[in-house]
This record gives C-alpha cells, structure tokens and sequence, in this order.
C-alpha cells in the first residue's frame, strides 16, 4: 500500500527564524545549537541537524481539531529551514532511527487505532493502519518524548 510521509509546512516558523532569543521568548520559543546527531529532529525537513546547527523549540498545535484529541507539544524546527520533506514510500533516517508511536484518526478526527514500532520496521505498521478503511491520516510521534514527528497519509 503506497503512503505518503510529509514534515511541516515551514512558512509558520519563519517569522522566528533570526529572532534574538529575548524576542523568542515573547513566542514561547527556545534556540539550541545542535551539540549532538541524532538528537534534535526537526520537523519540516524530516532530518537530524548537524552539530552547531540552529533549532528552535517551540510549542506546535500538531492536531488543531475539535474532538478530546486536539494536542500541541514541544517540537524542534531546524532555523532557516525551508523544503518541507514529502516523499511517497520513503521513510526519512529521522523516524528509521527511533521508536516510533503510530496513531491513526478517522475523517472525524477520532483516534482509531495505534501502535508502537521501531522505525526500522515501520512499513508494516503504516500497511495495517491504513488497511483500515476508515483511517484517513495517522501521526507519528517519537515514543519515547511523545512529541509529534510526521503525518502519514495514503497515495
């Protein structure tokens, strides 16, 4: 079954890239400077930044929706970054490298099914959550932190 991975559009974090970190904190935002890889996944590209690299923290509304499921959590978006990764059957070396937290949503935006995997082995959790008829999108979220990764839909 053919699947399609997508980070985060990076047109809402632009207007933080460059900020003071004073001015970041009027955001809620934090900048870190890359000190290890893997250890800060950003969002929009899907990568782990290289060391001495810019990220900032920040807290995003991953599923702005209107059921009990609504949820934001603190994510790191790589400063400056600005092609948002979208791949059909490619799994980015982010999620490959870490356990993985897959939850599916129906078109209500009502919590389906979930599951945990190591990325290594994810295309067979994808494959039976959207073997689901009634799933329309499933989150990623890194288990071990619970943060949001990617969103995965069908092709």
């Amino acid at each position: 079954m053919d699947f399609r991975i997508t980070g985060l559009s990076p047109e809402p974090f632009q207007p933080l890239f460059g900020l003071s970190d004073a001015q970041l904190v009027r955001y809620r935002a934090l900048r870190r400077i890359v000190d290890r890889k893997p250890g800060y996944p950003d969002r929009i590209e899907l990568r782990d930044p290289d060391p001495g690299e810019s990220v900032l923290l920040v807290n995003y509304t991953h599923l702005p929706v209107e059921t009990p499921y609504r949820s934001a959590y603190a994510i790191y978006v790589r400063e400056g970054a600005r092609s948002r990764y979208d791949r059909v059957n490619e799994v980015p070396e982010q999620l490959r490298c870490r356990v993985l937290s897959l939850r599916a949503f129906d078109e209500h935006d009502m919590l389906r099914d979930a599951d945990i995997v190591e990325g290594a082995a994810v295309e067979s959790l994808i494959e039976r959550l959207l073997s689901d008829p009634q799933t329309a999108y499933i989150h990623a979220h890194y288990a071990k932190f619970g943060c949001f990764a990617a969103r995965i839909d069908r092709e």
